[in-house]
């Protein structure tokens, strides 16, 4: 029904999974139908257990079906993807997995084998058919590859992991050169990893949900065909490529529209995204949550809730960036556009797990940072860490709330709200005994002057008065 011809080899891809067929498959075709890139990908499984094969039933083709916010507009797109050769397990096939690595034609490898994926396994040996990780299997392909072409260093290859760990390409580099180290492969082939191949720290950033059951009829009558590897997808895409100049030449991802990035520093990038889009998400999922509201889209389009996030971005976060003000202004702007986009149900609970270190992480710099620059508590920030603090009482207006967390972490707020009584002095006696836990924070919070004022003023309101109505007041106060 689709006759395709098959792309030269170029693309060798650990993972076949939602993510990596709507983000860099996607972008690589994209590449392909739009110029000359002409790459194909192998798709390589990366883990053991049954598979239905669905891709090379399916010839390697399947649809990508974008729904979001573009321009302001809610926009749906659908893409025909055709630049997937075939998938070939090497659990199964093991034999065949290692012929590719004869292939001149692979230059890249691309991954996305979750965070806990780039993992250094000791006991991984050479011998193994397969090894079980996957920095094993891919140490095992590249030092067969170099075996294959005498150790032609332009027989290496680009490296483009998408896990998100943070310096994700230099991590599994390490691992890789453990393994040659553990396994006593020759030098000259730690010397071609060196010299002919390039591991870049990569960022990545779009929404997949994955495949749209509820909307398989619909999507069946409007392509006229059934897919049953239909990906869904937001319209956001970014992709932030640390690496040398050759990297961009040969994988010239931005030059077709695509919203790539090749930087010599990838840091700046995660720390926009880390405090703005990760930020974001974590100041609103308590006082959302305590607002009666389950969902990201439904906090952002509510008056109160989503005046407050947007302030709590604009006016508080982004100011405490050291970064130009129209790359974060664009960036601020397209966060919101994804957290209003109707078509994906992202809930609140499922953001929760693990708020504490979640507030550390990515929020704490800003209200830091914030309050060193302008001498003043940044409202909003604090507003939502004392809304923080009575989510995890773990009740509120007579419903329980089902907090997922570390036990020491829940322990320890149960033992302090327990001791808490109605007063206000209790409340800021509960409020120091947190602010100033560096297990939870790294620092003494209540060196912050004003700031566990601020906190215990917070909560006494939310108690007596209410969530929704404390927001109303905090909108009110800074107008």
């Amino acid at each position: 029904m689709f006759p395709i011809t098959k792309k030269p080899p170029k693309v060798l891809q650990f993972g076949g999974g939602n993510f990596l067929r709507a983000f860099a498959d996607w972008m690589i075709d994209r590449m392909n139908k739009h110029g000359d890139f002409n790459a194909g990908v192998t798709v390589i499984k990366p883990t053991a257990g049954k598979t239905a094969n669905l891709l090379n039933k399916q010839n390697g083709l399947y649809t990508v079906f974008l729904n979001g916010i573009k321009n302001g507009e809610v926009v749906s797109d659908y893409f025909l993807i055709d630049c997937i050769r075939e998938e070939i397990n090497p659990y199964t096939d093991y034999n065949k997995f290692m012929e590719t690595a004869a292939i001149p034609d692979y230059r890249f490898i691309i991954s996305n084998t979750t965070e806990a994926g780039i993992t250094y396994d000791p006991e991984s040996k050479l011998t193994d058919t397969p090894q079980k990780s996957f920095p094993g299997k891919l140490t095992a392909w590249l030092y067969k590859r170099f075996q294959n072409f005498n150790g032609d260093p332009e027989k290496g290859v680009i490296v483009l992991p998408c896990e998100l760990i943070p310096e994700n390409g230099s991590t599994l580099k390490n691992i890789i050169l453990q393994h040659a180290s553990d396994w006593e492969l020759d030098k000259d082939f730690t010397d071609w990893i060196e010299i002919g191949s390039v591991f870049c720290n990569t960022l990545v950033d779009r929404i997949v949900p994955g495949f749209p059951t509820d909307k398989t009829e619909k999507i069946t009558s409007d392509l006229g065909y059934r897919d049953n590897l239909t990906v869904e997808a937001e319209q956001y895409h970014f992709w932030a490529i640390e690496g040398p100049e050759k990297v961009q030449e040969a994988f010239p991802a931005d030059q077709y529209g695509l919203n790539v990035i090749f930087t010599k520093d990838l840091a700046a990038y995660q720390t926009r995204k880390v405090r703005i889009l990760n930020g974001a998400h974590t100041a609103m999922v308590p006082v959302g949550i305590l607002s009666g509201l389950e969902t990201v889209q439904e906090t952002i389009e509510n008056a109160d809730t989503g005046r407050f996030v947007r302030e709590a971005v604009f006016k508080e976060i982004c100011p405490a960036l050291d970064l130009p003000e129209k790359e974060l202004t664009e960036f601020a702007n397209d966060t919101i556009d994804r957290f209003r986009n109707p078509h994906l149900k992202h809930l609140l609970m499922s953001i929760a797990l693990n708020s504490i270190s979640k507030y550390k992480t990515r929020i704490l710099p800003s209200l830091i940072g914030y309050a060193r620059k302008t001498g003043t508590i940044p409202r909003r920030l604090s507003f939502s860490l004392a809304a923080l603090i009575v989510f995890y009482s773990g009740k509120y207006n007579g419903r329980k709330i089902a907090l997922k967390d570390d036990p020491e972490v829940l322990a320890f707020f149960q033992r302090k709200w327990k001791q808490t009584g109605l007063s206000f002095e209790s409340i800021e006696k509960l409020v120091l005994s947190i602010l100033e836990h560096k297990a939870f924070w790294g620092v003494d919070l209540t060196a912050i002057k004003g700031l566990p004022e601020k906190i215990s003023c917070d909560i006494q309101n939310i108690r007596t008065k209410g969530i929704r109505q404390s927001l109303k007041d905090l909108n009110r106060s800074e107008k």
